[in-house]
């Protein structure tokens, strides 16, 4: 079970679960076609975003397995909502979960992306206790995939034209990294 002591600060982010307050910055990600071009739904309107924010303020703890915790991302400078995050807690039995990210095209290129997604490693590995954690990204999309080259993590799969996504068939790439290689990382 994992129930964060929200908010978490990094050098220049704070992550907290969602409240009703963010509906203007989370649509203000959420309405981007570039932001969804790799993601398998369109841009949101508003009342998409508003029934998107209540299921992630829902999703404020890991009970259990097969379940999500949404993580909003405010940059500590300005107290913008950037980024949407996610960890999954995909089996109790094998010990695995995922991880996801998805940031405002204005604060790309700035490692962002990447001080967060370690936080939600640290989470995963540290608070949670999962002995292997997967990132899964469109092959197309190089930013992300670079992300989690950076945290580290391995490229393990790369399944060609595995999904049928927005009238095309897509290649995806799936990267993981294990608790001893989260633990080898100096810090």
């Amino acid at each position: 079970m994992l129930k964060p002591d929200f908010p978490l600060r990094t050098s220049r982010l704070t992550l907290r679960a969602f409240t009703h307050d963010d509906l203007d910055d989370l649509h203000a990600i959420h309405r981007l076609p570039e932001v969804t071009r790799y993601l398998h739904w369109e841009p949101h309107d508003r009342e998409r975003t508003r029934a998107v924010l209540e299921e992630k303020i829902a999703c404020n703890a890991l009970l259990d397995e097969n379940r999500t915790l949404a993580i909003a991302v405010e940059r500590n400078d300005t107290g913008q909502l950037i980024g949407d995050c996610m960890i999954r807690w995909l089996s109790r039995e094998h010990s695995r979960g995922e991880i996801g990210f998805v940031f405002h095209p204005e604060h790309h290129g700035k490692g962002f992306a990447t001080e967060a997604a370690r936080e939600l490693l640290r989470l995963s590995f540290e608070e949670l206790g999962l002995h292997r954690v997967i990132g899964r990204c469109d092959a197309r999309n190089a930013a992300s995939a670079e992300v989690m080259r950076r945290l580290g993590m391995r490229c393990e799969a790369h399944l060609v034209e595995s999904e049928y996504v927005k009238g095309e068939w897509a290649d995806e790439l799936i990267f993981a990294m294990l608790r001893r290689e989260w633990e080898s990382i100096p810090r």
